[in-house]
C-alpha cells in the first residue's frame, strides 16, 4: 500500500503561522482554512506562534494600561 495513509504536515511559513494563532485567539475561522492549516501546521509551529501571540498580547495590555495611568 502507498502513502500508508498518514500524511506528514509541511512547514507553513511565519505569516501562515501568525494568522492561525490570530483568528484561533479571535475565534472565528472559516472551515477551508481551518483544513488548510491542519496540512500545513505543525503543532510545534502552533504552540510557539500561541505563546508569541499571548506574550504580544500581554504585553500591549501592559503598555495600554501604564499609558492610562501615566
Amino acid at each position: 500500500m502507498k502513502g500508508g495513509g498518514v500524511r506528514k504536515p509541511g512547514k507553513a511559513a511565519p505569516l501562515q503561522v501568525a494568522k492561525a494563532v490570530f483568528w484561533a485567539f479571535f475565534g472565528v475561522r472559516k472551515k477551508s482554512d481551518h483544513a488548510a492549516d491542519v496540512e500545513s501546521l505543525t503543532p510545534v509551529q502552533i504552540i510557539i506562534g500561541g505563546i508569541i501571540g499571548a506574550a504580544l498580547f500581554i504585553g500591549s495590555l501592559l503598555m495600554l494600561v501604564k499609558f492610562m495611568l501615566s
